[in-house]
């Protein structure tokens, strides 16, 4: 109705009377309009006059005369299509009732195959209408809480919503007689068996009936019996694609204890728990960190969430991993400062570069050295849209969020902490692009070391993601994505060939061990810490224009 733009005493089509058709009859009615309503099932006219509609006719070009004479010659004023067909013949019959200059708005599922004699006649207007309105897909608007100005926006998604529920509060839109079946939810397959056509019963609304609870659910539900096999009992939150794949494996390799696992929807909570053997499953993430047999956190959920449970686990005593970034600004690094320090909290960060065969045997080769390194780390880290999550300011941004994993290599290498940065975010008009994504930073090291992070999403994925070059007392090290190492003294080459992991299997086998001996993360909080503020100076130097000193 918003599409079609309609004004009190206009006459308006509607082909197809199913739910949605008989819907739109009602908001149509309401609306002040005289509504013409079509179907091939002649059955649903009764209801349709019922709910107000002014004439009814079969969905056939036949009709097209009638149509017409109803109009007094005019054509309607717009079309509705709400019927879900293969065929063309919801298309053309609005081409052929329609009035020159108005509106054809599909909402059903139809063919659009639209002859072009017809619309450039009568110079119509076909326009598709994307469920619920103004809002509808923006992660800004659905996830962020956004609102559009009502003076810019007067209907938008949400306020389409409270419109439908003021039309039934005023009884002008009925739904109960709309509902023609009921069924438990423990007979659902007989409701698709209606749907699908396997019942052959006529039918329009049917709703699903859920038994009332008789008191609060617990969110966190036992899956398995539990029998203690280690000292270590793990509790995950936020298992996803990454950490399934990434983390998951040498996890079971370490022999731990899976006790309880969350994750944002119950389904996936529960699957990840039959899955890999998790005694019980929650949404609710705290019910997991609390849980008293855990006594171990891995944590890889969304970035804006690390420092709430990294905070959680080192209150309840518990060492954590997490997955990087430690956090996401300057706040939460203090709160996480203070009860580290308090608490003698043991936090690790899944800063796995450093951890891989590549940059071992590069680290080897440099093992003597005296002078300082200069490093050059080049990231083809592909295009991410700005819908994503990750896209989110809430969450950091891509600096911060991964940014962080190759300035951690370079304090690796260097043995040092950064001390001043400088970076520089490539300047375009395209607003497709996130400005810092693409950008090159300057570090600084305590040991007078220098390197440079060139961080691209504008270019091609057939070029390998990441490259990193050392030269240091006449020493050269190149790393080509995991797979080759060259190192070069002498005028002589060596070439070394690895299997292009990362890092991850190490760095969890090292970190389990840690927590099992009670000994310190395989990298000290201060080179956490200090790699975390770098991320966030390099954030305030693209803002600023200036370089930005390391307290």
């Amino acid at each position: 109705m918003r599409q079609a733009d309609l004004r009190l005493g206009e006459t308006v089509a509607v082909i197809g009377l199913g739910l949605l058709g008989q819907l739109t009859v009602q908001f149509l009615k309401a609306s002040g309009c005289r509504v013409v309503g079509l179907d091939i099932n002649e059955s649903l006219f009764e209801m349709a006059k019922k709910y107000g509609c002014d004439a009814t006719f079969p969905s056939s070009r036949d009709s097209a005369a009638s149509i017409r004479a109803f109009t007094r010659g005019l054509g309607t004023d717009a079309v509705i299509i709400t019927a879900s067909t293969n065929s063309d013949e919801p298309m053309l019959l609005s081409l052929d009732i329609a009035r020159k200059k108005s509106p054809i708005v599909v909402v059903g599922a139809v063919p659009m195959n639209v002859p072009r004699s017809p619309f450039y006649e009568k110079e119509l207007e076909l326009k598709i209408s994307c469920s619920y309105g103004p809002g509808r897909y923006d992660p800004s608007y659905e996830e962020g809480g956004n609102d559009y100005p009502a003076g810019y926006v007067r209907w938008t998604e949400n306020r389409n919503m409270g419109a439908f529920l003021d039309l039934i509060a005023d009884g002008k839109v009925d739904v109960m007689s709309m509902t023609t079946h009921n069924f438990p939810v423990t007979q659902a397959k007989d409701a698709y068996e209606l749907i699908t056509g396997k019942t052959s019963e006529p039918y329009l609304g049917i709703l699903l009936d859920y038994p009332e609870r008789k008191e609060a659910l617990n969110r966190t539900v036992k899956v398995s019996n539990f029998e203690k096999k280690s000292s270590i009992g793990i509790g995950f939150v936020g298992l996803g694609s990454f950490a399934e794949s990434m983390l998951m494996p040498p996890l079971k390799s370490a022999k731990v204890d899976f006790v309880g696992v969350s994750t944002g929807t119950p389904v996936n909570a529960k699957s990840a728990a039959q899955k890999y053997g998790f005694r019980v499953c929650s949404t609710d993430s705290m019910e997991i960190i609390t849980n008293k047999d855990v006594n171990a956190i891995f944590c890889a959920s969304r970035h804006d969430s690390h420092a709430r449970y990294v905070l959680a686990a080192i209150a309840e005593s518990k060492p954590i991993f997490v997955e990087k970034p430690l956090c996401v600004n300057r706040e939460q690094l203090t709160e996480i400062d203070a009860a580290v320090s308090a608490n003698n909290g043991r936090v690790m960060v899944g800063f796995n570069r450093r951890f891989s065969e590549s940059f071992r045997a590069i680290k080897k080769f440099y093992a003597d050295r005296s002078e300082p390194m200069a490093i050059t780390y080049r990231v083809n880290a592909g295009f991410i849209p700005k819908t994503s999550w990750i896209q989110d300011p809430n969450q950091g941004g891509r600096i911060i969020g991964e940014g962080c994993h190759f300035i951690d290599t370079m304090a690796y290498l260097t043995g040092s902490v950064p001390v001043r940065v400088y970076a520089e975010a490539l300047s375009s008009a395209n607003r497709e692009i996130m400005h810092h994504d693409n950008v090159i930073i300057t570090i600084k090291f305590a040991d007078g070391s220098v390197g440079v992070l060139e961080y691209f999403a504008n270019g091609d994925p057939a070029v390998a993601k990441e490259f990193c070059q050392v030269f240091c007392e006449n020493k050269v090290a190149v790393m080509n994505n995991f797979k080759t190492v060259e190192l070069t003294l002498g005028k002589k080459t060596k070439t070394l060939n690895f299997d292009g992991s990362k890092g991850q299997r190490e760095e969890v086998a090292a970190t389990i061990e840690a927590i099992k001996s009670g000994k310190e993360m395989p990298i000290s909080y201060e080179q956490i810490r200090s790699v975390t503020l770098a991320t966030f100076a390099a954030e305030e130097s693209m803002a600023t224009g200036a370089a930005v000193v390391i307290e």
